[in-house]
């Protein structure tokens, strides 16, 4: 069996469900480190930043909104999601908007190619809505 073969028979470490490819000898890390530890992986900690500054409750508010949202469009447009033509609902951009009279306009002009009535979806909308905050980017001070 030539040497060749037996360097690239060695098990792969694994940690948990990753998995960690061993490159070549010299290219890409120095030989004989090993895997990176999560600890010192900065994608992980930015990461981490990241989800630490939206609040997780809202964050978790605004996709269970949105996938009320896709539920109801389906209904309208007679369609599954893949199916649907492209309509844009921004909700950050509805919370900008002083007025329920405004955001219901907005939201008619979004739907107009809907040929199903569509007050009630946008009623019920502007009720899910009323008491959210718009989510603003996080600082890139800090990433």
């Amino acid at each position: 069996m030539s040497a060749a073969s037996t360097e690239t028979s060695a098990p792969l470490p694994t940690v948990g469900s990753r998995v960690f490819f061993q490159g070549a000898p010299g290219v890409g890390c120095v030989q004989g480190t090993g895997p990176i530890s999560t600890g010192d992986d900065p994608v992980q900690r930015k990461q981490g930043k990241v989800t630490v500054k939206y609040d997780r409750k809202e964050l978790r508010k605004r996709l269970v909104l949105e996938e009320w949202i896709i539920e109801q469009l389906s209904e309208l447009y007679d369609c599954e999601e893949e199916e649907m033509p492209e309509v844009e609902i921004d909700i950050d951009d509805l919370l900008e908007v002083p007025s329920d009279d405004d955001r219901a306009s907005k939201l008619q002009e979004s739907l107009i190619d809907c040929y199903k009535p569509t007050e009630i979806f946008v009623r019920d909308l502007l009720g899910r809505i009323r008491g959210m905050r718009k989510l603003s980017a996080p600082s890139k001070k800090g990433l």
